[in-house]
């Protein structure tokens, strides 16, 4: 298969690497020192038990520079997609499909879901619905991504664990164009099950994102850390407390407890969330689609989150200020 991943972070430079090396024909939009590097000596990826090889792909800044596509993976966070979205027709063949690959409540949860709110905008996620009135919904499918990895350097990506990308049509039916990126995912090296109920799989990882992220983010400490200590641990249950009440409001069951959710966390080990390490780099972070999308859900659902509203405005904050100041903020070593 043809695929371009947009946005070749860690997650994405993971994708684009794997598929690449399996022999699919693959393409990243880059920028920077990123894209450079990535030009000049192809991508490179350290796998988590220290192998590693150098994938050849196509590196562009442009849609238009990589043409039409079988699967578009958007892996840019998800505050960006309204900045991609209109420039993806360009890699449009009449069967393209654009795979969405980020953290938190996506922008089309309530489409072709036949509920009470179908069809209902998240303004957090999507706000003016530039996403929903540019991407056609019948080309989306859905993964929920579990692996962990970051730029090790420019054009340099470090697998550091997991494996797993759930893969979904939108309105949990089976397709035979899923079953086919499906396949390919799994020439990479990848688990890529099919799933039944993708929105019950996206509050199972959200509820991780949704409190170890900001968590980590305000501490500076790693998942081990910040699940081992008694009082963060506490503050990560109660998120997840008042997250389970809005999923099951909306009609989600939680298939597993919450205390072997925190430890799934403190299993991944000295490890920064990806919110971390966006403060350290001075990027800006997906605390809308983790916490603020949470909060207008439970808004929809009548169902009160202090605890989730208190870490979102503080995280908020914090990222307005380095905004604003044009900063970054990481510990150093005295």
């Amino acid at each position: 298969m043809k695929f371009c991943i947009v946005g070749a972070g860690a997650i994405g430079g993971l994708l684009a690497a794997r598929l690449a090396h399996a022999g699919h024909e693959t393409s990243v939009i880059a920028r920077g020192a990123h894209l450079a590097a990535i030009r000049a000596d192809g991508l490179k990826l350290i796998e988590a038990d220290g192998s590693q090889f150098t994938a050849r792909v196509k590196a562009t800044d442009t849609m238009s520079g990589a043409g039409a596509q079988d699967v578009v993976i958007l892996g840019v966070k998800a505050h960006q997609v309204a900045d991609v979205v209109r420039a993806l027709p360009a890699m449009y063949g009449a069967e393209t499909m654009v795979l969405t690959a980020q953290n938190g409540i996506p922008w089309w949860y309530f489409f072709r879901n036949g509920g009470k709110f179908e069809n209902h905008r998240l303004e957090s996620v999507d706000p003016g619905g530039v996403v929903a009135d540019n991407l056609p919904i019948h080309r989306v499918i859905a993964s929920v991504v579990y692996p962990a990895a970051e730029i090790a350097a420019p054009g340099t990506i470090r697998h550091i664990e997991g494996n797993r990308f759930s893969l979904a049509e939108i309105d949990n039916s089976d397709s035979p164009r899923l079953q086919g990126v499906s396949a390919a995912f799994k020439e990479a090296g990848f688990k890529a099950p099919v799933v039944s109920d993708v929105r019950a799989e996206i509050w199972t990882k959200l509820w991780g994102n949704l409190s170890f992220n900001p968590i980590s983010a305000l501490t500076h400490a790693t998942l081990e850390d910040l699940c081992r200590y008694p009082l963060t641990r506490e503050l990560a249950t109660q998120m997840m407390t008042e997250a389970q009440a809005i999923g099951e409001a909306l009609g989600i069951r939680f298939r597993i407890p919450i205390a072997k959710r925190i430890a799934g966390g403190e299993a991944v080990g000295p490890h920064k969330t990806s919110m971390l390490q966006d403060i350290e780099a001075g990027r800006g972070i997906e605390a809308d689609a983790l916490i603020g999308s949470v909060l207008e859900l439970g808004r929809l659902a009548g169902v009160p989150a202090p605890h989730i509203g208190a870490v979102y405005s503080l995280v908020k904050l914090l990222s307005q200020t380095l905004q604003t100041q044009r900063g970054k903020l990481a510990v150093q070593p005295a």
